[in-house]
């Protein structure tokens, strides 16, 4: 026969007391959960108003200048057209003066051209600016990426193998630091087309904008190459990486298990400063006339023409110059965000 002390402290009973079943199971310990550095990183990421709020500015961005068929549909409008010249348009709604400037109001601004139009031709410049920012943004994002694959790979290699390796990677990244960059830009941009097209024919778009890939990419890898090398530098000597190389694993396995994780944030930092440096570079050479040139939409090419229309018509400039600067500002300000989020100690 079972005693009444076993009964009453046997499993069941306990059980069926639902005070005592509530009691349990809040002594019970709570388990503790680790986190990863990245689940840290984005939890300190997401407490920056600032950050957040930069980064929801930079996708709105890229997602209108992806969308840029879409919002000229909406417009009714299209940047190639020149509205001016069109005498079916002309006649049923002028927007041009005698003098080829924009009438009405600050350049123009009305239902149909929301943000005015250009002086002497009269395109739309809501579409030229949704298309240059098209133009301007992807292509500025494919040439930060395959810089910052050129530069962590030759870092990777140079940092861990050192010896002649490093000597000699150090001594072409040197000979490519030699070239002063604006100049080069300008004077070998032309020496590009003219290699492969006809200076009698007209460059297609496609090839420019490759040429201005190439150009980009061979004088710009050197930065994030020689930041790489400096962290693999200091970290191959660190235990982790000593207990791989005797435990027998192969240097592929140690600088893609060891050490490029522990260099995924300076890599991340440093490509939100690349991106809005390239968007600038490629507006120089839209700029100087050696990037992407007539009729190809590109906000260098607004700023030119809004340079030439200065005296003319100041508005041209100014929804431009508003969109280049707001963008640029808060992809700065993204980057000193994604800083203090994955080194604390840094915070601003």
């Amino acid at each position: 026969m079972t005693s009444p002390t076993k009964a009453e402290g046997s499993g069941p009973a306990v059980a069926l007391d639902p005070e005592l079943a509530a009691t349990s199971e809040v002594d019970k310990p709570k388990t503790l959960e680790g986190r990863s550095p990245g689940q840290l990183m984005w939890q300190r990421f997401r407490r920056d108003r600032t950050g957040m709020i930069c980064a929801g500015v930079v996708i709105f961005y890229f997602v209108l200048a992806l969308c840029a068929p879409l919002m000229t549909a909406l417009s009714g409008t299209n940047p190639y057209t020149l509205y001016g010249q069109d005498p079916t348009y002309v006649d049923t709604n002028p927007i041009l003066d005698d003098f080829g400037l924009p009438l009405g109001y600050f350049g123009g601004v009305s239902g149909d051209h929301w943000f005015g139009v250009e002086p002497q031709y009269g395109r739309d410049l809501f579409a030229m600016l949704m298309y240059g920012m098209r133009t301007s943004l992807y292509m500025a994002l494919g040439v930060t990426v395959l810089l910052m694959v050129t530069g962590v790979i030759i870092g990777l290699i140079g940092g861990y193998f050192g010896g002649r390796t490093d000597y000699w990677i150090g001594r072409v990244t040197d000979f490519f630091l030699a070239f002063p960059q604006q100049l080069f830009f300008i004077a070998f941009m032309p020496v590009v087309t003219a290699f492969f097209v006809d200076p009698q024919e007209e460059t297609p778009t496609y090839f420019r904008a490759v040429a201005i890939l190439i150009v980009l990419w061979l004088l710009g890898w050197m930065g994030m190459a020689r930041l790489v090398r400096s962290t693999v530098l200091s970290l191959r000597e660190r235990e982790f990486v000593e207990a791989a190389k005797v435990s027998g694993a192969s240097p592929w396995r140690i600088v893609r298990k060891e050490i490029l994780p522990n260099v995924v944030s300076p890599i991340l930092v440093q490509f939100t400063y690349q991106l809005p440096s390239t968007i600038l570079t490629i507006a120089f050479l839209s700029f100087a006339g050696v990037g992407f040139v007539e009729p190809t939409p590109d906000w260098g090419r607004l700023f030119a023409a809004g340079a030439k229309y200065a005296e003319q018509d100041p508005a041209f400039m100014f929804f431009p110059g508003v969109a280049l600067v707001i963008f640029i500002l808060c992809f700065n300000l993204l980057g000193d965000s994604v800083r203090d989020a994955f080194d604390p100690k840094s915070g601003r």
